[in-house]
């Protein structure tokens, strides 16, 4: 599984990317986790505010901070 956060190192971007990394650590999946600083690759997702979190290529919240329950659901869906 490839994640990536996206976003330019706001507080909640960090704050997200701990979040992240805490659930793959309690769920035990396997993830590659890459943070996205680069406006142009960010905008190419189409995104506009961040955070962002991108699962495998999929969007899944922009500009907003997700709930644990959220991406525990995002990580363990098949």
């Amino acid at each position: 599984m490839k994640i990536e956060i996206l976003g330019v190192g706001c507080a909640k971007c960090h704050k997200l990317e701990e979040l992240v990394r805490a659930v793959v650590g309690d769920t035990g999946v396997s993830a590659e986790i890459i943070k996205v600083e680069d406006i142009k690759k960010i905008m190419g997702y189409g995104v506009m505010t961040t955070p962002a979190l991108v699962i495998d290529g999929e969007v899944r919240i922009a500009g907003k901070m997700p709930t644990t329950d959220q991406v525990k659901s995002w990580l363990t869906v098949k």
